[in-house]
């Protein structure tokens, strides 16, 4: 398995819209794909094979993390990247909302 679980809506309480310079704020860390739950269900292929898929966005997945669970926000094609590279972490920004 890749991920803990996968999801398909955002369970935790809406943190606002961050802007990229907010986000840019969170110091990437590591963290393991099978600690994730994905907030999709699905993959856009033109994402995960685009050679420029962080041209114009972060290059780092944004992840928050409520009541313990890590979910994938927005970078699912870079964390099933990650996967198809037969790599199990990946430096992601974190952000931690309150429980």
């Amino acid at each position: 398995m890749i991920f803990k679980a996968v999801g398909d809506a955002k369970p935790y309480p809406d943190h606002g819209y961050l802007t990229p310079k907010d986000w840019a704020g969170v110091a990437p860390r590591q963290v393991r794909l099978d600690e994730l739950v994905t907030t999709k269900s699905t993959l856009d292929l033109e994402a995960l094979l685009a050679e420029d898929s962080t041209f114009f966005g972060d290059l780092f997945p944004h992840i928050v993390q409520w009541k313990g669970t890590l979910y994938l926000e927005d970078g699912l094609h870079r964390a099933v990247r990650t996967a198809l590279h037969q790599r199990t972490v990946l430096h992601a920004r974190v952000l931690v909302l309150d429980d």
